[in-house]
């Protein structure tokens, strides 16, 4: 059965719309009741800036719609994200109260000549952040232009800036708007959010999860690595925002509360034989590997967690026993598998015709004498110049006659 694509309607929550920033799946889109419970819709802007406006003309909203929006000063030109229900929960998770303050207004669904002002203005944004960048830099400011975002009517533009410390960017501001004749507006984010507005495919080969979900950003400290045995590498710890990853503290307390009933790594065990010291530990398999020296892996034993609780009431109690009674890590050599090149297709050379090596021409000339430019002829019988090497036989003419020669 032959399906034409243009004939397969993707549901309105599952959809995904724009580039798919922060996006959300509405489980409520299937219960048209839900879509009348609240007049706020949720609108997204250029990568990750979201907002919730309120739909006071009662205009049939539908997720994906283009619409303008209230500013200050104009208006904007947005994408409808939400609809319904659900943008209760989103405020609630955001924290945003529209009691609190008022709420900002949809004026219309967009028209062509809004959507073209629009894609006018976003066409000076990269243009314009290469400009802003240079301005700061002969201002010798500290900081660093991530992202520029032009309004949708064009009359105001949004610098999003990283900075270690407070920027004075007072002269900034005027010479901004000097060069671009809009209204500025200068905005602080930190390394993630720049991460998470540029987007990008994490290690994991999914999308950045700050530029997919991720809104509130948590500290990560390498006591996360410590606590899940990863490896102290600052290559793999860190992230495109060169930051600690973030999903480092996902499976954190689940790990920290596993941990709980495992002995301090701290601790070393003490036989008659040897001393073991801790080595690693599996918190799937609730083993523990001790080794006899703390520098390397030298006669692993596998305990359990009580076993190894056992041993330590035994040292507080002076006690040691006589060795560890435990299952022993055998070193295993992994075996190396040959490979073969069958075809050669893979060799880059393969249609280079090869050179010929003569090794007569070799030999001949390594058993050559050295040639010595400073030796006289007289002293040197090795020296060769024109006069005495391959030197020729003078040319003798044939006598004339008939042929027979007499010695005369």
């Amino acid at each position: 059965m032959n399906l034409d694509i243009n004939t397969i309607k993707l549901a309105n929550g599952c959809r995904n719309i724009g580039k798919c920033k922060l996006s959300v799946i509405d489980w409520f889109a299937d219960l048209p009741e839900t879509v009348r419970e609240t007049d706020y819709v949720e609108v997204q802007f250029k990568n990750t800036r979201k907002g919730f406006y309120l739909n006071s003309n009662k205009i049939a909203l539908k997720k994906g719609d283009i619409v303008a929006v209230e500013a200050s000063p104009g208006h904007d030109i947005g994408e409808v994200t939400l609809v319904g229900k659900l943008v209760l929960f989103q405020m609630k998770k955001t924290g945003s109260d529209p009691a609190k303050s008022d709420p900002k207004r949809v004026y219309r669904i967009a028209r062509p000549i809004d959507i073209d002002k629009w894609n006018e203005s976003k066409a000076l944004e990269q243009d314009t952040m290469i400009r802003s960048r240079q301005i700061a830099e002969g201002l010798k400011l500290n900081m660093k232009i991530g992202d520029v975002e032009y309004q949708g009517d064009g009359s105001k533009a949004i610098f999003y800036y990283i900075a270690d410390e407070r920027v004075d960017f007072r002269q900034l501001i005027k010479d901004l708007a000097l060069a671009f004749g809009v209204r500025i507006e200068m905005k602080q984010i930190g390394a993630r959010q720049e991460a998470g507005r540029t987007g990008g495919i994490g290690p994991c080969g999914r999308q950045l999860c700050c530029s997919t979900w991720v809104t509130t950003f948590n500290t990560v400290t390498t006591g996360a690595a410590r606590y899940q045995d990863i490896s102290l590498n600052p290559q793999k710890l860190a992230g495109q925002c060169a930051k600690l990853k973030c999903c480092m503290n996902y499976e954190l307390d689940v790990y920290i509360d596993a941990l709980k009933d495992f002995p301090s790594r701290g601790i070393s065990l003490e036989t008659i034989d040897a001393t073991y010291y801790h080595f690693k530990t599996d918190v799937f398999k609730r083993q523990i590997t001790y080794s006899s020296d703390p520098r390397m892996a030298a006669n692993l034993v596998i305990l359990s967690p009580e076993q190894v609780k056992e041993i330590i009431a035994l040292n507080k109690a002076g006690q040691k026993p006589e060795k560890l009674e435990g299952k022993i890590e055998a070193s295993t050599q992994i075996a190396e598998t040959e490979f073969r090149n069958v075809v050669g297709e893979d060799d880059l050379t393969r249609f280079d015709k090869k050179k010929k090596f003569n090794s007569n021409k070799f030999n001949n000339n390594r058993n050559r004498p050295p040639f010595n430019n400073n030796a006289e002829s007289g002293s040197n019988p090795n020296f060769r110049n024109n006069n005495n090497f391959r030197k020729k036989k003078p040319f003798k003419p044939r006598p004339q006659g008939d042929g027979n020669t007499e010695n005369q």
